[in-house]
C-alpha cells in the first residue's frame, strides 16, 4: 500500500548542516510543496569552507561560492523563502546550548508547519557536521514549542506539526518525488563546487543515474517508483 504523502504545508523549513545537504535529503519533497504554493525557507548551518578536494582553492573563496550556489538551488526549487547560510565553520559544528537556541530562534522567527533536517539517530552516520545539526535542530524543535526556553529571544513559541528527518535510521514517512525529480537534480546540479566530492566526479549522466537509483531504493518498500523517505516526528 502506498503511504498517504503528508498535506502540504503553508511553510516549511529544510536545515542542513552544509550547502547540498537539503537538496540531497529533501529536495524532491520541497519542490513539489513550492509548486504547490508553500513558502519553503532554507538554512545552512557551516559555511560548506571545507567542502573541496582541490588545494588550490582557498576556504573563503569556497566558502563565497558555495553561498552563490545555495540561493541558485533554492531557486530552481522553487523556494521562495528565507535563504541563510550561518557563519559556523565547516567540519567543526559541535552541538551545543548555543546552536539548540540559535536553531530556536530561526523555527520561531519563520514559524514552519514542518521542520526538515539530518536524523541524528542514525547509526554510523559519519560526518559530525551533520550529527550536531540534527540534534540542534531536533532539540530547537523542543524549544521553540515551549514558551520557558530562551525568553530573551523576545519570539512567540512555535510548535511545528511535524519534524521529518531525512536519510533516516528507520523510515516511516515517504514523499513521493516521480514528478520532482528533475526539480531536485536541477537544484542539485547548481552546485557546481562539488563536482568531484560529493558527487563523486561523475558526468552528468552518471551522476542522474546514480540518484535516481537511490530514489528507487528508497521509494521500493512501498511500491514508489521516486520517493524521498524519512522518520517523521509530532512535537
Amino acid at each position: 500500500m502506498r503511504p498517504e504523502p503528508l498535506a502540504v504545508p503553508s511553510r516549511a523549513l529544510a536545515i542542513g548542516a552544509h550547502p547540498d545537504d537539503v537538496e540531497f535529503g529533501a529536495g524532491g519533497t520541497l519542490a513539489g510543496w513550492a509548486a504547490a504554493g508553500c513558502e519553503v525557507s532554507i538554512i545552512v548551518v557551516t559555511d560548506g569552507s571545507k567542502g573541496t578536494w582541490d588545494p588550490s582553492v582557498a576556504p573563503a573563496d569556497l566558502a563565497a561560492s558555495r553561498a552563490g550556489e545555495q540561493k541558485e538551488a533554492a531557486a530552481a526549487l522553487g523556494a521562495t523563502g528565507e535563504v541563510v547560510v550561518l557563519d559556523h565553520v565547516d567540519g567543526e559544528l559541535e552541538y551545543t546550548m548555543a546552536l539548540r537556541e540559535e536553531m530556536c530562534l530561526w523555527i520561531r522567527r519563520l514559524q514552519p508547519e514542518v521542520v526538515l533536517s539530518h536524523d541524528p539517530w542514525r547509526r554510523y552516520m559519519l560526518h559530525p557536521d551533520h550529527r550536531a545539526a540534527g540534534w540542534g535542530v531536533v532539540d530547537g524543535v523542543v524549544a521553540a514549542r515551549d514558551h520557558l526556553f530562551f525568553p530573551n529571544q523576545g519570539l512567540d513559541k512555535h510548535r511545528p506539526s511535524s519534524v521529518l528527518l531525512w536519510s533516516p535510521d528507520q523510515a516511516d514517512h515517504w514523499e513521493d518525488i516521480s514528478p520532482w525529480f528533475e526539480a531536485k537534480l536541477a537544484a542539485l546540479r547548481c552546485h557546481s563546487s562539488q563536482s568531484q566530492s560529493s558527487m563523486s566526479g561523475t558526468d552528468a549522466e552518471a551522476f542522474e543515474a546514480r540518484m535516481r537509483e537511490w530514489a528507487t531504493e528508497q521509494g521500493h518498500p512501498v511500491g514508489l517508483p521516486l520517493a524521498e523517505s524519512f522518520h517523521r516526528i509530532a512535537p
